[in-house]
């Protein structure tokens, strides 16, 4: 079992004890959708549970459904169910790695165009594929993509 979904089962555990239904609930969706990813991933000979990298992907997904499900309450004038959105985005992200400050997402870009060499703008899947497993959940992919495209125009 990964370090992140053995605390995720402990905060569930601790909200069970603590009789915490509203925050319970938002943990049985996290841990509902990680066995969902699971099931997705699975073979025929391989029943793997998800590595941290993976689970975060999940929880990334979660963040950005409940992200968009928000904008859309507040513009339908539904500030009950924005709150609760704006709730379960909160629980979410206690989950997530601190995200990193600009520098040091600069740093390991620079990083990656010496290991990669990139010589034109198509090399840009090489970069991303090598930054995607340092990056997942400390920063925002959207954000990395236009740096490393500016970096490569300069080319």
């Amino acid at each position: 079992m990964s370090e992140l979904l053995a605390r995720i089962n402990e905060a569930v555990k601790e909200s069970m004890r603590n009789r915490d239904q509203r925050r319970l609930g938002v943990l049985r969706l996290i841990t509902s959708s990680i066995k969902q990813q699971e099931i997705a991933n699975r073979t025929e000979n391989s029943r793997e549970p998800l590595n941290n990298t993976e689970i975060l992907v999940v929880l990334e997904r979660m963040i950005k459904q409940r992200v968009d499900a928000r904008e859309q309450f507040i513009q339908a004038s539904r500030d009950d169910l924005a709150a609760q959105e704006a709730y379960e985005i909160e629980i979410i992200r206690e989950f997530m790695p601190l995200p990193l400050t600009q520098q040091d997402l600069e740093n390991l870009i620079e990083q990656a165009f010496q290991v990669v060499q990139p010589k034109v703008a198509s090399d840009m899947g090489k970069i991303i594929s090598y930054l995607k497993p340092q990056l997942q959940g400390r920063a925002d992919m959207k954000t990395v993509s236009e740096i490393v495209k500016n970096k490569l125009s300069l080319l």
